[in-house]
């Protein structure tokens, strides 16, 4: 087994400034990668290096091109192969959202599991709090009646259209649950769909009492 340590030091280096995508969020989709996979038939190592690498060189980030850079040229210092590097970049490119019409490719094992660890970190109240999180570093409206939710229909235009945090939840969030790959993870799904609900009804109660 590979010493993590030089690997996680510089995951952590690129987690600073959004609390929503911090370090522990990282580590939260790390443990939750291990549990989505524990009875099931793949690469463990895999799974764990894609749930730490996962949003590092993430869009969201201003230098996500020289992140993937610098990871790709830490790996290869800590003696992986030229092909397992590939084949963790690859995954790493396919684990993210693209739009609430853009349907999610066709993955080898190890991209499902750290897929649903990191969709099922965006859900309940984990994801709830996230979700003003990441809203409130962007100066983004909580609620907005006036602005619907967008169905995006290609990465472009998820990435380009502003949203209020409410909307948030219409436009990826209440959609996770239905994406599911794991059986695991559409079990612990289904709960953090509902408080999800729950909230987002109480949520609308206050807004609109008179």
């Amino acid at each position: 087994m590979v010493d993590l340590g030089r690997l996680e030091e510089f995951v952590k280096s690129t987690c600073s400034g959004d609390p929503a995508h911090d370090w522990w969020h990282v580590v939260r989709v790390r443990k939750l990668s291990a549990l989505l996979a524990r009875d099931m038939h793949c690469d463990h190592e895999l799974v764990d290096l894609i749930a730490l690498l996962h949003d590092t060189w993430d869009w969201k980030l201003d230098n996500a091109p020289s992140n993937r850079e610098r990871a790709t040229k830490l790996l290869r210092e800590l003696g992986f192969t030229e092909e397992r590097i590939r084949l963790i970049v690859a995954m790493v490119d396919t684990i993210g959202y693209k739009g609430s019409e853009v349907p999610d490719p066709e993955s080898p094992v190890e991209v499902d599991v750290v897929r649903d660890a990191d969709r099922l970190d965006a859900m309940g109240a984990i994801g709830i709090a996230r979700a003003f999180a990441y809203g409130g570093s962007r100066a983004r409206p909580i609620h907005d009646p006036d602005t619907p939710p967008i169905r995006h229909r290609t990465p472009e235009e998820y990435r380009k259209t502003g949203t209020t945090t409410i909307n948030h939840f219409y436009e990826k969030l209440l959609l996770l649950r239905a994406r599911m790959r794991t059986k695991r993870g559409k079990e612990l799904a289904r709960g953090r769909h509902q408080f999800m609900i729950m909230f987002l009804e109480e949520f609308f109660a206050e807004w609109d009492a008179p």
